[in-house]
Parts: C-alpha cells; sequence; structure tokens
C-alpha cells in the first residue's frame, strides 16, 4: 500500500509524500517492539520503501534502533527518503504517556531539532504527532484547545516546531497516529491554525486511518496556511491519497486542495464503529459475525453497524427467546433483520433453560427469605443469559462467523451484564457508547434515506433483559438520564464518589444513590477485564484507558 500510495501521489504531481506515524508498523505496534526480530523485519521493509523512491521524498515513520542497551532501545521515527535510499532521520522529541498512550514504554527521545527535508528550494522541518503540540500534557486534551495557545513560543513551549523555524523551516509537516475520539479533529485543527499563525508557515498533517484493536483512527488529514486557514481536509475515516498545493508564507492562495466537510457529530461516531468493526473482523481473518438479536435497541445497533461495516450478507441475527420473551421481542427482532437484509435464525433456549434449572438445587420456596429468593431469581436470570452465550459461540464454532456483543458504555460501568453470557464474544461493538447515545445514533441511522433500518418499536419500547416477567432497566437501575452523567462523572471525569454527589444534585438525585452506582462501577471491574475489547469513542474508554485495580477499597 505505501508503494502504491507514493507512485499515486507522484502521478498526481507531488513534490513531497508524507505517511502517517509509524507507517511502517502500524501504531501502536505495543509490545510488538520488544521482539528484535520485528524491529529488524521493520527496517527492512523501510529499506524497501526507500529503494523504490526516486527523486520526489517521502517521508515515512517507524520504528528506529537507537543501538542502546536495555529494554527501551527505540526511536519513534520518520525517515526522509528519496533517490533510493534513506537519506534522512528525525526522531521524535515528545513521547506521549497518558490515555491510551504508552510510548515511554518503547521509545527514547530525540534531541535534534533536524534535519530540515529541502523540497524544490524549500526548507520542511518534519516532526512526529505531540512534537507538534510541545507543552506536557497529561490528558488526551481535554481542554476545547489543547490549552495551547496561552503558552505558545513561551518557557513551557517545548515544540521542536519553534527551533526548526529558527533553523529556517518554511513548512511544517506533521505525521500522526492519534487514534479518534469525540471532537478530537476541533481540537487537532485548534493547535495546527494555532501553530501556523504563531510561526508564520503552512501545516500540514497527516493522520493514520483505520481500526486497531480498541482503537479507531479517522485520517481527516489537513493542511493550514501559514495564517492558520484550513485550506485542505480530507474525508474522515477514509483512505485517500490527495495533493495538496500549499502556498508559503507570503504567496498568493496556490489553490489548497479539497476541503472535505467535517461530518455530522453523530455520523462521526457512527462512521467510526463502521470503520472499528470492519477492520477487527477482517484484518483478524474473519468474514462474517454473529449478532444475538433481542428487540431491543443495543442488539439492534450493533446488527446495523455490522451490516454497514461487511454488508448484510456477511450478518446473521440469532434470535433466542425465553418463556419471558415478549411477542414484540420476537417480531421487532426479525423485523430489523428483514430491514437490514441479514440472516435470520431462531433458536429457543426453553429446553436447554429447563434441563439446567433441573440439575440445579430447586428455587427458594415460596417461604423462603426475601435473599434467598432473590439470589434463586438472579440465578436464573443469569442462566438464561449463558445459555445464550453457549449458543453464539457454538455458532461461531460450527459456522466460522465472530461473535459481536451488545453491551453498551452504561450498562457495562455498573455491571448490568452477565459474565459468560452478553459478555460472551469477541468485539464489543459499543463497549464505549453511553446508552442514551446509542439511542441518537439509532434515531441518526433511519434518518439516512435507506429506509427504516431499525425498526421504531426497538427505539421506543422501554429497555428490558425480559430475563423475567415485565422486567425492565428502571426496576434495577436509575434512569439512563440519570444514569449517563453520572457515569461519565465517575468514569470519564475521575471524579471521586463524594464529588459524583455534587454532579447528581444538580439532576434531582439522592446521594445515597450515588454512593450505589459508584459501588456498582467499583465492584464490576473483574467483569471489564474478562469482556472482549471495543471501540473508543469517549475522552476515556475501558481497557487502556482506565487502567483500574480490581482489589480496590478507595472510594
Amino acid at each position: 500500500m505505501v508503494l502504491a500510495a507514493y507512485e499515486e501521489a507522484v502521478a498526481g504531481g507531488a513534490q513531497v509524500v508524507v505517511f502517517s506515524e509509524l507507517t511502517v508498523t502500524g501504531y501502536p505496534p505495543e509490545d510488538l517492539l520488544l521482539k528484535p526480530a520485528f524491529v529488524e523485519g521493520a527496517a527492512a521493509a523501510l529499506e524497501r520503501i526507500a529503494s523504490h523512491t526516486g527523486e520526489v521524498p517521502a517521508v515515512v515513520g517507524f520504528a528506529e534502533d537507537a543501538g542502546l542497551n536495555g529494554p527501551i532501545r527505540l526511536w519513534n521515527s520518520a525517515a526522509l527518503c528519496w533517490d533510493g535510499a534513506v537519506r534522512g532521520v528525525y526522531r521524535k522529541h515528545l513521547l506521549p504517556n497518558y490515555a491510551v498512550f504508552d510510548e515511554q514504554r518503547y521509545f527514547v527521545p530525540g534531541s535534534d531539532a533536524g534535519p530540515l527535508l529541502t523540497v524544490d528550494g524549500v526548507a520542511v522541518g518534519v516532526s512526529i504527532c505531540e512534537d507538534l503540540w510541545g507543552p506536557p500534557r497529561t490528558a488526551d486534551a481535554s481542554a476545547p484547545d489543547g490549552g495551547l495557545p496561552s503558552i505558545v513560543g513561551g518557557e513551557a513551549d517545548t515544540s521542536p516546531a519553534l527551533a526548526q523555524v529558527e533553523m529556517g523551516a518554511q513548512l511544517l509537516v506533521n505525521l500522526n497516529g492519534s487514534p479518534y475520539r469525540r471532537g478530537k479533529q476541533a481540537d487537532r485543527e485548534a493547535v495546527a491554525r494555532t501553530r501556523a499563525a504563531a510561526l508564520g508557515v503552512p501545516v500540514v498533517y497527516v493522520n493514520q486511518v483505520g481500526g486497531q484493536d480498541e482503537l479507531v483512527f479517522d485520517g481527516s488529514s489537513f493542511v493550514t496556511d501559514a495564517s492558520g486557514t484550513v485550506i485542505c481536509r480530507l474525508e474522515a475515516f477514509a483512505d485517500e491519497v490527495a495533493v495538496c498545493e500549499v502556498p508559503l508564507a507570503g504567496e498568493h492562495d496556490a489553490g489548497g486542495g479539497v476541503v472535505a466537510a467535517l461530518p455530522d457529530p453523530l455520523e462521526e461516531v457512527w462512521r467510526a464503529l463502521v470503520v472499528a468493526t470492519r477492520d477487527y473482523v477482517r484484518k483478524n481473518g474473519f468474514t462474517d459475525v454473529a449478532v444475538g438479536l433481542s428487540g431491543g435497541i443495543d442488539s439492534s445497533a450493533v446488527a446495523a453497524i455490522a451490516a454497514d461495516a461487511l454488508g448484510p450478507e456477511h450478518v446473521h441475527g440469532v434470535s433466542m427467546p425465553s418463556r419471558y420473551s415478549s411477542d414484540g421481542s420476537r417480531t421487532d427482532a426479525s423485523q430489523l433483520a428483514a430491514n437490514l437484509g441479514i440472516d435470520f435464525r431462531t433458536v429457543p433456549i426453553e429446553p436447554a433453560h429447563a434441563a439446567l434449572a433441573g440439575m440445579l438445587d430447586e428455587p427458594a420456596a415460596p417461604g423462603g427469605s426475601a435473599a434467598e429468593i432473590a439470589a434463586a431469581d438472579l440465578t436464573d436470570q443469569n442462566l438464561q443469559s449463558r445459555i445464550r452465550g453457549v449458543l453464539l459461540m457454538a455458532l461461531s464454532n460450527r459456522f466460522g462467523w465472530l461473535v459481536l456483543t451488545t453491551g453498551n458504555k452504561t450498562e457495562t460501568s455498573v455491571g448490568y451484564t452477565t459474565l459468560y453470557g452478553d459478555t460472551a464474544g469477541a468485539y464489543a461493538v459499543i463497549r464505549d457508547v453511553p446508552k442514551l447515545l446509542v439511542y441518537e445514533l439509532c434515531r441518526w441511522r433511519n434518518r439516512q434515506g435507506d429506509g427504516e433500518r431499525i425498526p421504531q418499536a426497538c427505539i421506543d419500547k422501554p429497555p428490558s433483559a425480559e430475563l423475567r416477567p415485565d422486567q425492565r432497566d428502571d426496576q434495577s437501575l436509575p434512569p439512563y438520564e440519570l444514569l449517563d452523567p453520572l457515569v461519565e462523572a465517575y468514569v470519564e471525569g475521575d471524579l471521586s464518589a463524594a464529588e459524583v454527589v455534587e454532579v447528581a444534585r444538580r439532576h434531582g438525585a439522592d446521594p445515597e444513590l450515588v454512593h450505589r452506582i459508584t459501588r456498582l462501577v467499583d465492584i464490576a471491574e473483574y467483569k471489564r477485564r474478562q469482556s472482549p475489547p471495543g471501540p473508543r469513542i469517549t475522552a476515556k474508554s475501558f481497557g487502556k484507558d482506565r487502567r483500574m485495580p480490581i482489589t480496590n477499597f478507595f472510594r
């Protein structure tokens, strides 16, 4: 792909071709970087890329062996290649170690702002990702503009871009492996615009595209002119080679390039989930997926995302009704499958449910204690969920389908899931999507002009696990209009339980309820550790972003 993209760009008139951060290995390569054979193979791949270059330079991200003894022995580098060889190397200065980033585990920082790349007499400064931001940060640019403008050019500004401009750079090129989260593009562009305007040079920002385990990269590469105006922007979540004519400071507008519109916020999230699902399935060697369809909003959203990602012919919906499943849920699941055009099959769980229940001790007698009756009821509910998990995994074994789980972030947060039941599977598509956002996404998808994808009944019905008679979520949990903000404050905001109480008061919630919810989040950590990965779309997802001890007495 790298060689083909280089040829396409050169054929389109490019004078320099820029690739993303760690192009050769993919980002993030994680502990593959600890394997000497992997690093050696990547070096050989870079040589093949360099040997293919002509007089037009290519800037290619790679992991460079620093020749140091010890566990940390690499630089995160950019190779400057032309005329068949690597002619220079820039090494990343600022190594992020917050949020999903863990670069100080693998890399040592570079210290030289050069070399500058000369293209048709123009001096070009090359940097990598965090180097453009400059100031040390402990969060994923949580300020609307990354907090940058107040310190640009000041003593706290550590960006090598300053030194590059002092060395004579007339253009800045920045290679990125910047993962998606909601609103991230606005922050990136704010930083690049600020840098360009403050330094008086154009900025080229090139980002990776595609899904990689828990991360999804949106690309959204762009160019600003020397005043900070965006003159080129590529489409989000799409592989694309584009040539942009960049005017230097003092030059007339050279025309720039195509400026793709920023997607609608809901479209942006949907496309992130689609790309993440597509790439996880296909890159891991699968073609088809199975989704348990309950007729509820979560499984409907996952099935619709999967159909968009893989094509409906590769999605298999499985309805597994129990004695408690309503007629409406069964027909809603069937209607969803028909709307999406996916395969649909029904496997009733009653025979297995009756058999397994009969193998256990009799449930608590009517005269038993409330605790005994509750325990027996919960056991029976979890048993149904686990039967469904077993059936989906059996279908996976038989047909080679990858199982997608359907739990959303809100329910995953408070443990409203059954371990080895609805958590059984390979990829959790909406694991980082709060419940209310799931509803918004489904409504958005139905407005896209290709018919009602998710039946309105699935959206309108009160959410329920349907594991006992007349069950509703709000019998076990507070309304999602209250629960979502509490979870966001505790999980994404890193507030203590006491601090979340203040959030709750603004929503009219009882402090005791807050303590119950935060306690549920804490004790569900062991479940999340055993659950499949899912794509990150918020500022803090479970997994790479949030590494909490299971044994933990802090409240």
